[in-house]
């Protein structure tokens, strides 16, 4: 089941509840139960077949204040009128005394219980706070064992806000109960939390009517860190964009914080702000980015979809943060390549550790690499034109197709097979295929390459004598080629290589290159070749040649 936790209206909206399906959908996490989802191939996730919905629980408020109005007439929460002035004083008094600030509940309660419903009806501005219970509680925690909280130790938590939004302790008791959850697993931070709700199911317990709030079984999980041991977060975008930036004002005198607001188009108290660590705004930091030309951390689905990561290697990567299923191989060594189906077949509480877990971007990177190396060619065809549909619209355009039509056209197929064999990710393969964004009439050539491998008289001798001869006969070769394809012109540049008395092809191959792509730096020069296709591969020759010729 999901469950869109969205009572903090300040951080929620219907967007970024999306996005969240967006991302459990691609990395295969689907529901039976939860808001509807229609993927694009047309696919329908989520439902209510137990009728247990609204599955937002900002929909859920009715539900949540009959709770609340249960429990202040039974006298197991009450109504808090304290303004914030006066809870500000009051905190600041506990400080002075340098005592830890709880709640003091003898004003609130020396209301006889009918006055507090009716300021309650009336409208008068307060909060719903839980009556703390003055027994120890015992949190038998799957992960971490028994955990024992102290009589006296838990304060009169708020359950509702004075918006007449629910806390989250208080909504997902309620709804863990509705709507039947055995486990909560959850990051081992929100131990602390865990009486409070324990305490809160045991204040709901409905001795006239005989309902009980049962106590689900908890497994606190390791927290995932980076390789320094910091805490892995949003806030990572944020370091490294104010890092980068500090960076580049001390070395520019001439760039400030106002003038970056007034170029950017940032408000420049937010800006300031930033630069000074007083907040971690992830829209600043995205934009700093931009303007800075740097790569941020990967931390949301979304971040390692974008940068080109299938969802097999980052399911099997975060399938061993904090786990792994306790199975050897034949050569000894640990399991750790494994499916999604895998996983749900073979995972259990029991093998989760105590100890928090590192994430190793350069592992994940070399599980995906393995992803893509086994891929069959037309599935990586397919899957990297999907991904370029949405990040790098510009290589299918050139091409002129769509990623629905990249399974039928040849040229796509070649492409994709050039670059795969060295790509770790989706993004890795844009890199080298870059050359078919070039116009064919206006390669922009390395000079020093050009030197060295079609011009100069001191370079590999066959090249120096007969670079652009060896360009000219290249082209005539190529021209009365049957085929346009990999393999043909693979061997035209081959026999051409032979025929100018070359031990192999690879001094021809660099010409060829710096005429295909201005440098000497490329996928295979046959499905190069065919990529561009005879008009465009031979009008780049040709201009190769015209150009070196004028020098």
């Amino acid at each position: 089941m999901l469950r869109i936790e969205d009572t903090d209206q300040a951080r929620s909206s219907e967007e970024s509840a999306r996005g969240i399906m967006e991302d459990l959908a691609w990395l295969g996490i689907e529901w039976d139960e939860g808001p509807v989802l229609q993927t694009a191939e047309g696919r329908k996730i989520g439902g209510d077949p137990r009728g247990v919905a609204p599955f937002f629980q900002a929909q859920r408020i009715a539900t949540y204040n009959q709770y609340i109005q249960w429990l202040v007439e039974n006298e197991r929460a009450y109504p808090a009128f304290d303004s914030q002035d006066e809870l500000e004083v009051q905190r600041n008094s506990a400080k002075a005394r340098k005592e830890t600030f709880r709640y003091d509940r003898s004003a609130a309660m020396s209301l006889p219980l009918p006055e507090r419903l009716a300021k309650m009806r009336d409208g008068v501005p307060h909060v719903i706070r839980l009556i703390a219970p003055s027994e120890q509680i015992v949190v038998n925690d799957q992960v971490l064992g028994e955990v024992r909280y102290a009589a006296g130790e838990l304060d009169d938590f708020v359950l509702r806000k004075a918006d007449g939004f629910p806390t989250y302790h208080f909504a997902v008791v309620i709804d863990d109960e509705l709507m039947g959850v055995t486990h909560v697993m959850r990051a081992q931070e929100h131990l602390n939390n865990t009486p409070r709700h324990v305490a809160l199911q045991r204040a709901l317990q409905r001795t006239e009517s005989g309902v009980a709030f049962r106590t689900p079984i908890y497994a606190h999980m390791p927290l995932i860190m980076n390789m320094d041991n910091s805490k892995m977060s949003k806030r990572d975008k944020a370091k490294v964009s104010r890092a980068a930036l500090k960076g580049a004002m001390a070395k520019n005198p001439a760039m400030t914080g106002e003038s970056l607001a007034a170029e950017m188009g940032i408000d420049a108290k937010l800006l300031a702000g930033f630069i000074a660590a007083e907040n971690d705004n992830i829209t600043v930091a995205v934009a700093l980015a931009s303007r800075l030309s740097i790569a941020l951390p990967e931390i949301e689905v979304s971040d390692f979809r974008e940068n080109g990561y299938t969802p097999e290697a980052i399911i099997n990567f975060l399938g061993l943060l904090g786990w792994n299923p306790g199975i050897k191989q034949s050569d000894g060594k640990d399991l750790e390549k494994f499916s999604l189906q895998f996983l749900a077949d073979n995972f259990s509480i029991e093998r989760i550790g105590k100890t928090s877990a590192k994430f190793d971007r350069v592992k994940l990177a070399s599980f995906n690499g393995d992803v893509i190396g086994a891929m069959e060619p037309a599935v990586f065809a397919q899957g990297w034109a999907n991904w370029c549909e949405e990040h790098a619209p510009g290589l299918l355009q050139r091409l002129g197709i769509t990623a629905q039509q990249a399974a039928g056209d040849k040229r796509w197929g070649w492409l994709a097979s050039a670059v795969k064999q060295r790509a770790k990710t989706y993004a890795d393969a844009v890199k080298p295929a870059a050359f078919v964004l070039l116009e064919d009439s206006s390669v922009p050539y390395d000079r020093g390459a050009a030197d060295k491998h079609l011009l100069a008289s001191g370079g590999p001798a066959a090249v120096a004598k007969h670079g652009l001869t060896m360009l000219r006969a290249l082209i005539l070769r190529l021209s009365a080629l049957p085929e346009f394809e990999p393999t043909a012109i693979h061997l035209a540049i081959e026999h051409a290589a032979k025929e100018e008395g070359l031990a192999n092809m690879g001094p021809l191959a660099q010409t060829v290159r710096i005429a295909i792509t201005g440098t000497t730096v490329s996928p295979p020069l046959g499905e190069v070749l065919a990529v561009l296709g005879r008009g465009g591969a031979l009008l780049r020759l040709n201009r190769c040649v015209e150009w070196a010729a004028a020098l």
